[in-house]
């Protein structure tokens, strides 16, 4: 592939350099120890992840708390997890001093897991909730936030990403749903105190231009009140208020937005578009533009949900197949303006040497994503995750985890 493509050319994020325009995506693979330091797991994948030359990766959500998580071996960033995370870190520059690091702060919520956390929450999800949060915790949490922040700084990494997606916390207050009276709800700038607070606290903390803050957002998540509605009680889009959240968190210094959608414990085929109805890909496009369109030229916005493009194999009617692969989508959305960067997240798993066996020629190398989603089944079973297509040991892990399960089942019958 030549590298005068779009793919392969710099961009800058805020003061730094991203060699080429691919991003690996956060991708949670439960395999910290016990303490949420990385293992030799961890390692193996981000070692891998920066051989393979992307301009940017995006280190899987790390929680600020230790006891609201929704992994039961959940990376954490709490100041004991600290010298862990330089190791890893120091390691991975070894390994290639190119790559953007970010690293991705969470606090799960409402998504919390009940087994071995606590559940908490904004305003009740029917289906969901947990325990109502106060103001004050509240407060305790954006600490936590900072804190973590100032980990991942003197750990070495080269920025974070406040996590506004997929359900978790952050989302919880984005939400027009998050109609209590309270201080963080009801009016947009209330909804938005709990982000911005943020981003205002990490800028006085660490007080450094070289560290990017961003954030990943759900531009719509696909359900009455979630983020890109129209008010609490309605799914209707309507991207006024994320613009309008988009261009508050510039203001508060986010040098980058990754675009997302959807909830993936409510509206997953939106998250992560499905082989068997593909199209769902293409609102990702539009909601890219929705992104670009009310950002200053300089921030970077990173667009994500491209694996289901691939080498062309999954079916997508009323075009050509040679338009349906991610070369081309990703060259095409760079060159019309509508995203800066392209991010790969299931399709990282397969294979994170993507963007150097590209560069290299050798695209015939490429372990393409199925979509077969046996990652995310191991996600949901709390076990490590990874890619159990192309992954022997994984391939073995799930057919031993579903025998498991099978036998679980039986005993309940």
């Amino acid at each position: 592939m030549s590298t005068n493509t779009p793919l392969f050319q710099e961009i800058k994020i805020g003061p730094l350099t991203a060699s080429n325009r691919i991003a690996l995506n956060a991708m949670e693979c439960n395999d910290a120890d016990n303490h949420g330091n990385p293992t030799d797991l961890t390692y193996e994948r981000y070692k891998k992840a920066f051989r393979g030359g992307a301009g940017l990766v995006l280190m899987e959500a790390i929680s600020v708390v230790d006891e609201s998580r929704g992994r039961l071996n959940q990376l954490i960033g709490t100041p004991e997890n600290q010298p862990a995370l330089t190791e890893l870190i120091n390691t991975l520059r070894k390994e290639n001093d190119k790559t953007i690091l970010l690293i991705q702060l969470t606090h799960s919520g409402e998504l919390s897991h009940s087994d071995f956390s606590r559940k908490v929450c904004v305003k009740p999800l029917p289906g969901y909730g947990g325990d109502l949060l106060t103001e004050e915790e509240v407060e305790e949490i954006i600490d936590k936030f900072v804190i973590s922040a100032k980990v991942a700084y003197d750990a070495g990494a080269d920025g974070v990403d406040v996590k506004l997606c997929h359900g978790y916390l952050g989302s919880q207050f984005c939400r027009p749903y998050n109609d209590r009276k309270w201080k963080y709800g009801g009016p947009f700038e209330n909804r938005m105190r709990f982000a911005y607070e943020i981003y205002e606290r990490i800028d006085k903390e660490i007080n450094d231009p070289n560290f990017l803050v961003g954030s990943k957002i759900s531009v719509w998540e696909g359900f009455p009140g979630g983020m890109g509605t129209a008010g609490p009680d309605t799914p209707v889009l309507d991207f006024e208020e994320i613009q309008k959240m988009c261009q508050g968190l510039e203001e508060r210094g986010a040098s980058y937005i990754i675009q997302s959608a959807g909830s993936p414990s409510i509206t997953l085929a939106l998250t992560q578009p499905e082989k068997s109805m593909p199209d769902y890909g293409y609102l990702h496009f539009t909601f890219q533009k929705v992104v670009r369109d009310a950002l200053k030229p300089e921030t970077v916005v990173i667009g994500s949900a491209y694996s289901i493009y691939s080498d062309g194999r999954i079916k997508f009617l009323a075009t050509e197949k040679e338009k349906t692969t991610f070369e081309y989508w990703a060259n095409k959305n760079i060159s019309d303006g509508y995203v800066d960067m392209v991010a790969l997240g299931r399709q990282s798993l397969a294979d994170s040497e993507l963007p150097i066996k590209m560069l290299e020629g050798r695209a015939d190398e490429i372990n393409w994503c199925s979509l077969c989603d046996n990652c995310l089944e191991f996600l949901i079973r709390q076990r490590p995750v990874a890619c159990a297509t192309y992954n022997k040991d994984y391939a073995k892990a799930l057919v031993e985890m579903r025998r498991e399960e099978g036998k679980l089942r039986e005993k309940r019958t």
